[in-house]
């Protein structure tokens, strides 16, 4: 006769492995070894949906309740402080997100680019990165649409101009927002918390995926035009993350139209340089 507590024990274990499973099945599947797997581009677009200008979007960004920050790109065992600059011209904005990772480096993370489209409209995307995700990540709001077959998602371009933040920074009494905080020199209410594992930060980030999408077309064109030639890497971060983001380049995986994967080889080159 099989013993009560042995039972138990066994239920136990057998949870744990099933968990312990998932776990790995989940990293598997979404974590790339790259420092882009520690900030959520989604997130980022959502504190700026909510955040009504573009200084308290910062103090957002840099708020470990949000769970969109988890990034230590030098090291040091603490969560990095992210400045956001508007690049602004002609009515196209591109706030970019950037960290400073020494006294004389700094390193873009992403970029939310905006523009309107007309009157009472205007289109959003960010874009992660290439030397944070491995290739430019252009992710953007998605809409439910209700069908006779049900609830399902559609990619239309989203009109965010009722977004509390937009309205703020084509007003006409809008300053140009550009942090002025710099390499240890950061708000009093600033607090640096040690980032988590990936899996744990991954839970924590799943929620904002909800809404949004990762897309490969760039629908904002002129912003995206006015912050090219200000991009800012880091000697450090490359050198630092070179290898996992050339293997990432090399071997990164393909989805198909048909739903399939399959694994794409291509040659990258890299620019160099801090600004590009």
């Amino acid at each position: 006769m099989i013993h009560f507590k042995n039972i138990s024990l066994l239920i136990v274990l057998l949870a744990t492995a099933t968990l312990s499973a998932k776990a790995q099945t989940i990293t598997a599947a979404d974590s790339t070894g790259l420092p882009g797997d520690n900030f959520s581009l989604e997130g980022a677009l959502e504190l700026f949906k909510k955040s009504t200008s573009p200084e308290e979007f910062e103090k957002l960004l840099n708020t470990e309740d949000s769970n969109v920050n988890n990034l230590d790109l030098n090291g040091d065992g603490e969560t990095d402080y992210i400045n956001v600059i508007d690049q602004t011209k002609k009515g196209a904005h591109a706030f970019v997100l950037q960290v400073a990772v020494s006294e004389t480096e700094n390193q873009d993370i992403a970029v939310i680019e905006l523009e309107k489209t007309g009157n009472d409209k205007a289109v959003a995307q960010i874009v992660g990165d290439e030397d944070m995700y491995g290739e430019q990540t252009i992710v953007e709001p998605t809409e439910e649409v209700v069908t006779n077959a049900g609830t399902s998602r559609t990619q239309v371009v989203v009109n965010v101009w009722a977004w509390p933040s937009v309205r703020y920074v084509y007003a006409p009494a809008y300053g140009v927002w550009a942090s002025p905080y710099r390499w240890r020199n950061y708000p009093g209410w600033w607090r640096p918390w040690r980032p988590i594992r990936y899996r744990a930060f991954y839970a924590y980030r799943a929620p904002y995926r909800s809404q949004y999408v990762v897309v490969s077309t760039h629908r904002v064109v002129r912003a995206h035009r006015v912050y090219v030639p200000h991009r800012v890497t880091s000697v450090a971060v490359h050198t630092r993350h070179g290898a996992a983001v050339s293997h990432y380049r090399t071997t990164r995986t393909v989805r198909v139209h048909h739903g399939a994967k399959r694994v794409r080889t291509t040659r990258t080159v890299r620019t160099g340089g801090r600004k590009h």
